[in-house]
């Protein structure tokens, strides 16, 4: 596809249309391609971001409480959502890479295409300021924001296993990177989770060491379990 045919494209699925069209050819932008690039307007973007999500979920959810909105929140702007969002833009046909970072699958990686989304809604604001930006943002995020809150669920298993030591009194687990396999576009993280007090030592994998840390966590919880269930037995 000839990349004015992706712009125009993007252009109708962003429901925009700039005034200044070399703030989009910046957002596109990665600093592998020139010196000029989109990370300042990353760093703009992820503000406005933040403070949009946080407004709108303070809206919807009044009988919501600021942990649970901390949560919320987290769960909307990280990586992987923005990464979703940005593939449903393909973004990948249009982000301006250098040639190595082109030859390795940057316009497939994530972390990449999750700044984009930041960089896109930063170039939005500098172009036609805060109303257009944050419109932008509820139109993006119109199904996320939409969608039945399960409170519960945003405990993620590092935090269930964080609260569930606290409870019996032990030390924090220790979470270490013991490896990274795969190509730089598809790297898997492989994490060791260990608390010392009880001899549990698993481990977990996933794309990203976040994503590791999470399963290592999960693993770890059902051995804590176990462990307990020992002593009841005993």
């Amino acid at each position: 596809m000839a990349q004015s045919n992706a712009i125009d494209i993007l252009l109708k699925k962003l429901e925009y249309s700039f005034v200044d069209a070399t703030l989009l050819d910046e957002a596109l932008t990665h600093r592998s391609y020139a010196s000029i690039n989109n990370e300042r307007l990353e760093f703009l973007g992820d503000s406005i971001l933040n403070f949009v999500i946080a407004h709108e979920l303070f809206k919807r959810h009044p009988n919501v409480q600021e942990g649970d909105l901390s949560r919320l929140r987290a769960n909307l702007v990280d990586k992987e959502s923005l990464a979703e969002i940005a593939i449903k833009l393909n973004l990948g046909d249009v982000i301006k890479l250098g040639s190595g970072e082109l030859k390795s699958g940057g316009f497939r990686r994530p972390s990449i295409l999750a700044d984009a989304v930041e960089s896109i809604i930063g170039s939005v604001y500098c172009d036609s300021g805060f109303t257009s930006a944050r419109d932008l943002i509820v139109r993006l995020y119109s199904q996320r924001l939409a969608a039945p809150t399960d409170l519960q669920s945003l405990k993620d298993p590092k935090t269930c296993l964080q609260e569930l030591l606290q409870s019996r009194r032990f030390a924090l687990p220790d979470y270490q990177v013991v490896n990274v396999s795969g190509q730089a576009h598809a790297q898997v993280f492989h994490v060791r989770c260990t608390i010392n007090k009880m001899n549990i030592e698993v481990k977990g994998k996933g794309k990203s060491r976040r994503k590791a840390e999470q399963m290592a966590a999960q693993e770890a919880i059902a051995q804590v379990d176990v462990f307990y269930g020992q002593i009841k037995n005993d």
